[in-house]
């Protein structure tokens, strides 16, 4: 569908049956949200489809620009600041369609994004998270076809088109069917942000659904705009103090609640252990000690802090566990990724 002969009714905020809810988490993003509504108004796509903005309390002028441009968004405004999983689950709670598409605020889809989602998933007819080819809004370049892990759980950036069986999608722009969504009981909302679509791919994994990425289209997508870094820029890896603080205490909760024995008796001391070793060695190596206290140790003191709560939801989805070690394994790459990184572009820059 494009703008010359797009109807109206099948962006309407109640008078049909959508096939599909796209769920945008807004916060401060005046200067992006209209380009990622138009991405969705202009989908070559037959079947109607409802778009939903969950605005974060933003302080800049996101709300009256969806509010004029846009009166057939249906519009969640939320009174304070409750984070990325908080509003992915309110507006999921609140979508009416088959599907759901969570994309974020500053991404923009390929015109035939949503059709070739949906075909796939039809013709498949089986419950899965499905991801589309991400690409640098600023550059046009490729950055992945979704990621594999290395044993530590670090996202490795697939790029080969011929591996579409991956171990997470990003959360950006992530498709799955409504049911599942429910079965998988959404985002962690202690997560607050970063990672929760590694533990919604990896729970999803766990319990034996696939989890791929589509071959063909895309979306375009501004990388770090929302918490700063997480990117390589001019041959240099820069990332910020909270995205990483956020990344490395999550990323542990993700592996203490999913890896399944014996992989979590094994890699989750050694993975805590070289935590502590590396916030030394950076803090020492860049005399800023504001990493150890500011990044390793806070993620390290939540594991201890919240042990009680991780076994006791550890044991439960254990218990649910349908796929062998060896086929969880099947998408996890022996050499560590942040080794790879470290001989490529040096030490990270934190900002």
């Amino acid at each position: 569908m494009n703008n010359n002969h797009s109807d109206i009714n099948k962006f309407a905020s109640s008078a049909y049956s959508p096939l599909c809810s796209v769920c945008v988490a807004n916060y401060n993003g005046e200067d992006v949200i209209s380009a990622c509504i138009d991405s969705i108004k202009n989908q070559r796509f037959e079947y109607p489809v409802e778009i939903i903005v969950h605005d974060d309390a933003s302080t800049d002028n996101s709300v009256r620009i969806i509010s004029e441009k846009y009166p057939e968004v249906i519009l969640m405004e939320s009174p304070e600041n409750v984070g990325f999983c908080v509003s992915n689950n309110r507006m999921a709670a609140k979508a009416r369609g088959k599907y759901i598409l969570l994309l974020n605020n500053d991404a923009c889809l390929f015109p035939d994004a949503l059709s070739k989602l949906y075909n796939y998933a039809e013709i498949k007819n089986e419950a899965m998270i499905l991801g589309l080819p991400q690409y640098d809004m600023k550059t046009g370049e490729l950055i992945d076809r979704g990621s594999l892990f290395d044993l530590f759980l670090n996202p490795v950036p697939n790029r080969d088109r011929n591996v579409t069986e991956v171990g997470m999608v990003i959360g950006a722009c992530l498709w799955l069917p409504m049911s599942m969504w429910e079965e998988l009981g959404g985002f962690p909302e202690w997560f607050q942000t970063l990672a929760e679509d590694m533990y919604l791919c990896c729970l999803a994994r766990l319990l034996g659904y696939p989890v791929r990425v589509l071959p063909d289209s895309g979306f375009k997508h501004w990388v770090g705009k929302s918490l700063g870094g997480g990117k390589v820029d001019a041959g240099k890896l820069v990332t910020s103090m909270k995205r990483r603080a956020l990344s490395e205490r999550n990323k542990s909760f993700v592996m203490a609640l999913i890896y399944p024995p014996p992989l979590f008796h094994v890699m989750f001391p050694l993975h805590l252990f070289l935590l502590l070793i590396e916030g030394l060695t950076l803090s020492v190596v860049k005399f800023d000690f504001r990493l150890l206290h500011r990044i390793y140790l806070p993620s390290i003191r939540a594991v201890f802090f919240e042990y009680t709560s991780l076994a006791r939801q550890r044991k439960i989805i254990q218990a649910k566990r349908c796929i062998s070690l060896r086929s969880f394994l099947s998408v996890f790459l022996p050499v560590p990724y942040k080794v790879r990184m470290f001989f490529k572009h040096g030490l990270p820059e934190v900002k």
